[in-house]
């Protein structure tokens, strides 16, 4: 429990690419063998690929006016 509680405490950390190697490659294993710990994960991996995407976009002129 200790190792799910560890890998979703530091989620955003993990995303953010702000953990040491090491520790981003235990994430990562213990993320690829727990189920109910990869789904946050996918979820947060997911909703930010959307709000960048979104974003990206650039204003249309007329509402820049």
């Amino acid at each position: 429990m200790s190792d799910c509680n560890d890998a979703l405490h530091q989620l955003y950390e993990f995303l953010d690419g702000g953990l040491t190697d090491a520790k981003r490659a235990a994430i990562q294993h213990h993320l690829d063998s727990c189920q109910p710990c990869a789904e946050p994960y996918d979820f947060e991996a997911e909703l930010r690929l959307v709000i960048r995407k979104k974003c990206a976009e650039t204003v249309p002129e007329s509402l820049m006016a």
